[in-house]
């Protein structure tokens, strides 16, 4: 596993830098990914410093078709486009996320919404959409508090899962540490899916 993945892009959501299990979890995974390797690169992305939100201004620019943008268009886009650049140049990318209120952090959300882009990382066909960033592997760290994850009240591993397919990525591994406020050894299972990854 060390060897396979050349860069490997980190995305961390958890409002929490100290005391954070999703990012526990991620720096145990990221190091059993890279392990072995000084060819290898790690890009992080802290959403969690904040994202902008997309807005009317950003959709007319997005619309735009390429040759006639403006410079404030593309001014605009800048930021959207340095973070699909990043999921374009990834063979792997491992994102790290608590369940706030059954749901994804909010700046998590917003990093989605600047990275779907029609004609970019999908695309619309007569048969539906198509995602266009094939080839690369996910995986998902998901905590909670108390939300189990996979039930009918986690709107957050499912729509992770739903959206990286809308985008291409379809190869999603989700490793669950929840529930932690009732059992903070839950994390057990997290640590022995990492190591049974790692192997």
């Amino acid at each position: 596993m060390s060897n396979k993945f050349k860069t490997v892009l980190r995305i961390d959501a958890s409002a929490r830098r100290s005391d954070s299990v999703s990012r526990a979890l991620g720096d145990r995974l990221v190091s059993a990914i890279m392990a072995d390797s000084s060819e290898q690169q790690v890009v992080l992305r802290n959403v969690a410093d904040g994202l902008p939100f997309v807005d009317e201004g950003w959709i007319t620019a997005n619309f735009t078709p390429d040759g006639n943008r403006s410079a404030s268009h593309r001014e605009t886009l800048a930021l959207s486009d340095a973070l699909v650049a990043e999921l374009q140049n990834a063979d792997a990318i491992v994102i790290t996320t608590p369940i706030y209120n059954f749901g994804v952090p909010a700046t998590l959300k917003a990093w989605i919404d600047l990275v779907a882009r029609a004609g970019v990382t999908f695309r619309y066909t007569q048969d539906g959409p198509v995602g266009l960033l094939e080839g690369k592997k996910a995986y998902i760290i998901v905590t909670s508090g108390g939300t189990p994850v996979g039930s009918d009240i986690d709107f957050a591993s499912g729509y992770m899962r739903h959206v990286l397919g809308f985008i291409g990525i379809t190869d999603v591994e989700i490793i669950a540490a929840d529930q932690l406020m009732s059992d903070p050894n839950r994390t057990d299972a997290a640590h022995s899916r990492i190591s049974s990854l790692a192997a």
